[in-house]
Parts: C-alpha cells; structure tokens; sequence
C-alpha cells in the first residue's frame, strides 16, 4: 500500500525554513493574542510547511460549490507526486524574504503576500493541467484571478525562486517561460500581440527585473540579467545584461548588477554610450 502525503513528508530531513516559520508564529501568537488562534491553524498545528500551505491555500480557493476540503486533496496529492513543488516554495519564500524591503520575514510571505500565493496555486494548477485535467486546472486559473488579481495560464512555465512584487494586475500568457530567480512588479504583462496561435509568448530567462506596469508581448526572449523599466512596452528580443526602457522599449544601458531580479534596483540611469 502506498504511503499518504502525510507519512512520506514526515520521514523528510530537518527543514530549517520550516522551523524559522514556526519560530516566528509562536512569538506573533505570544505578542498578539488575536491572532493566536489564527497562527495556531494556519501554522504552528501543521507539521510541515508543505501542509501549512496546502491548508492555507485551500481556505483561500475554496467556495460555496467547490469546498475547500476538496480543493486541498487537490494541493496535498500535487505537493505530494511532484516535491519539485515543495523546493520552488521554500526558494520563492525567500525570495520575498530577501528581495522585499518591506517584509519582516518568512512567516508574513507565507500568510499575507497575495502574490506568493497566487504563484503557488498557479503551480498546483500547472501540475493538474499536466496530468490532463484541464477543466479543473481552468476553474483554478479562474479562481487564481478572482482572489488575487493576477492571471496566469495553467500551461505557462514558471521556475523557482520567483518574487512577483503586489501582484496586482499581473499577467502571464499560455506559452510564457520564466526562468528562476526573476523579480517582477504589479501590472507586468507577459502577453501575445494577437490571435496568433501556438508558441507566442514571451521567455523570460534568468535573473531578470521586470518593473511596475511593462508589457512585454509576443515570442521575445528576455536575456539574462536584464532589467525591463517601468511602463516600457518590449516586442523585440532583449539581449543579456542590458537595460530597455520606452515605447516600443529600446536599449538604454547596460546593467551592472550581477543579479538585478535580487538586487532590485529599478532606478535607470541611462548609458550616455548607447
């Protein structure tokens, strides 16, 4: 017979996030007697961040004709199958941790960053869309962009360690690609210029910073540690390690962060040589 969820995560190794979490919830439950009980269901009952999160989600995507005890089967069975699942979780945590000026630590990301959740539930969505279950991983699609305001396509493919800042009218195409350890802020669009139909979306490759409202539309690829200013609309490719700004975007400079997506330094100062 095979193991539950449950029983297999149990046996994993000592998991240093998780505790960090559990760590942070049980002083907020000492110095903030309200939420205590809130901690107490949302975390410090669970025994593994993969559960805490199944739970808190499934409340989340719950609704009066599809309960939130179904959809956290849903959760549990694809953390379960797919751990790769689980890995990208604890790498997008700190990525918020650790890019976001504004966040006091691990547990706020886990329990109040719409955009972090809405990048979770678009991997179980991702994860049912592959196992064919496409009417459902819709209705997930659907239920992602009712709560949180952001729209990904079920098929588009997102790596770890992902920071999507506010979340906020952000936008991701069926045939999309982005890489690990790329920042993004609110209103990014990762669109198609039309009707056109297969590959047609944009590929977004690693440490990449996409600022506040750019729309970059069509299959371009955006190069490695490039930055993407605010505002600017891209339909061409980006090389590596430059900077676009404008309308239609054009190069302005050359980026000198090593990692602009964890640097997060969104200021432009254009290239007088370019």
């Amino acid at each position: 017979m095979a193991r539950s969820a449950k029983a297999a995560r149990s046996e994993a190794p000592a998991d240093w996030l998780w505790q960090a979490i559990r760590d942070e919830a049980a002083r907020e439950a000492q110095a903030e007697p309200v939420l205590a009980s809130f901690l107490h269901a949302t975390v410090l009952n669970h025994a593994t961040l993969e559960e805490a999160l199944s739970f808190h989600l499934a409340g989340k995507l719950g609704s009066e004709n599809l309960p939130g005890m179904l959809m956290r089967d849903v959760i549990d069975e694809a953390l379960h199958k797919n751990p790769e699942i689980g890995r990208a979780v604890r790498a997008d945590i700190q990525a918020v941790s650790e890019r976001d000026p504004a966040c006091p630590g691990y547990l706020a990301t886990l329990l109040y960053y719409k955009g972090f959740h809405a990048l979770e539930c678009h991997r179980v969505a991702h994860w049912v869309w592959g196992q064919g279950r496409r009417s459902l991983a819709r209705h997930l699609q659907n239920r992602i962009s009712e709560l949180f305001a952001v729209d990904i396509h079920p098929a588009a493919q997102l790596g770890s360690g992902i920071f999507i800042d506010h979340g906020t009218g952000v936008v991701i195409g069926e045939t999309a690609v982005v890489e690990d350890n790329v920042s993004m802020l609110h209103g990014v669009t990762l669109g198609g210029t039309g009707k056109e139909h297969g590959d047609r979306h944009p590929k977004v490759r690693s440490e990449v910073l996409i600022g506040a409202g750019a729309s970059i539309l069509g299959n371009v690829e955006v190069g490695c540690r490039a930055r993407v200013a605010a505002g600017s609309v891209v339909v061409r490719n980006v090389p590596a390690g430059c900077t676009v700004a404008g309308v239609p975007a054009a190069t302005i400079g050359h980026c000198d962060e090593a990692r602009p997506a964890r640097d997060m330094k969104a200021g432009i100062d254009p290239d007088p040589g370019i």
